[in-house]
């Protein structure tokens, strides 16, 4: 998994509540297992007209030249709501969303984001309502730099710090997904079997190992 440290990158605003992973990727535009081909279905029924036709909605934050290239995205209250589906997460990185800045997000999703290497920083509203009133007319003054190890953001506004579990910052910071982490007590665990073989041998019958 992707190591996240610092990020330096135009933040595009989306400041509305309750975004859920249907709007974020609707079931419509989910046509394959795989984490690759979701980039396009990203907020399909915000960012085009017609979904069939994809003609961009020139209103759509993202459709905003403005916010070409947005690695980060700020939020409102519990993004990621709704359905547990990891493609939202999935479309989010493949369009190159790498950090979201809200003010409370819904605890699945937050834990697909930690197991795909995304970010999910959380801050006050005060904080997230300074962050999108300082993206100005400059590209300069679009930019924010997410620091992890320090837990904070900066840019034009001055700067924050966000709050994240420690496990959680923990992974990211060492790019360690769920089996990375169970890996790192592969000694104890071993230890445990042995032991425990010794203990019920019936359980082991067959055990290869």
């Amino acid at each position: 998994m992707q190591t996240f440290i610092t990020l330096t990158a135009v933040a595009a605003p989306l400041i509305r509540d309750n975004i859920d992973t249907d709007t974020i990727i609707p079931s419509r535009e989910i046509k394959t297992v795989s984490k690759q081909g979701l980039a396009q279905g990203l907020f399909a029924g915000w960012r085009y007209l017609q979904s069939s036709s994809r003609a961009p909605d020139p209103a759509f934050v993202l459709n905003d030249p403005a916010y070409a290239e947005a690695a980060i995205l700020i939020a409102g209250n519990n993004f990621g709501c709704g359905s547990s589906r990891e493609h939202a997460v999935w479309a989010l990185g493949e369009y190159g969303i790498r950090a979201i800045l809200a003010i409370s997000f819904a605890p699945i999703f937050f834990d697909n984001c930690i197991n795909n290497g995304l970010l999910p920083a959380t801050l006050s509203a005060t904080a997230i309502q300074e962050i999108a009133a300082s993206l100005g007319s400059t590209r300069k003054d679009r930019r924010l730099t997410v620091d992890l190890p320090r837990c904070s953001v900066s840019g034009a506004f001055g700067s924050a710090t966000f709050a994240i579990e420690n496990q959680a910052r923990a992974r990211l910071l060492g790019g360690l997904d769920a089996i990375d982490v169970t890996l790192q007590s592969a000694a104890a665990i071993e230890s445990f079997r042995r032991v425990d073989r010794e203990r019920r041998p019936l359980v082991y019958l067959g055990d290869v190992t």
